[in-house]
């Protein structure tokens, strides 16, 4: 099987986050698709605006109508900041003759040598980079065994900022994230 891990934080998911995921489905014919959000953020300087459990309710409720795609709590159960090597680890062992890959946009490419044991990681998994304009398609250093797999992507302009802001300046989100998430928003009240 292919499969495609798809982290982040998800807060919240929005149409950018499930188009990256369809086109990467498509363009690489993976099998299924797989949500890691993420518990913790390694860096003190990003902060989650809503918990694990509503980050978890919404993600389901954007797929729910996608078979291929699945949500994984791997991450969330971690006591600590989540690093992709450990979950790309954990992935490996439940899937050792499968073919795994991260999918990441191309503005992450800057920082893939410093993301915590590369080296490792790259020997895991492959990477498709979901191409996004302004961005550098290859990673400012060498790295060993890197895979790398463009994707063109289709450029959805969303971000979960602008969508946590348009929440709190009271504008409708059925254009930003589908209308399972924003009605889940809006009963739990949350970006307030």
């Amino acid at each position: 099987m292919n499969i495609g891990y798809f982290g982040g934080r998800f807060d919240p998911v929005h149409f950018g986050h499930l188009g990256a995921a369809e086109d990467a489905f498509i363009h690489h014919r993976l099998d299924r698709v797989v949500f890691v959000p993420t518990a913790q953020v390694p860096h003190q300087s990003q902060r989650l605006h809503a918990a694990a459990d509503d980050r978890l309710a919404m993600l389901r409720q954007a797929i729910i109508t996608q078979p291929k795609f699945e949500v994984s709590e791997f991450e969330l159960g971690q006591c600590s900041a989540s690093y992709t090597f450990e979950s790309v680890r954990h992935f490996r062992h439940e899937h050792p003759k499968d073919r795994l890959y991260w999918i990441m946009g191309s503005d992450q490419l800057s920082h893939l040598h410093i993301w915590k044991n590369i080296r490792e990681l790259v020997l895991l998994i492959e990477f498709i980079v979901l191409v996004r304009p302004g961005h550098p398609q290859k990673p400012p250093a060498d790295i060993p065994g890197l895979r790398l797999h463009d994707c063109p992507s289709r450029w959805v302009n969303v971000s979960s900022t602008a969508l946590r802001d348009h929440i709190k300046n009271g504008h409708p989100l059925t254009t930003l994230t589908p209308g399972s998430v924003a009605d889940y928003i809006a009963h739990r009240d949350l970006y307030r």
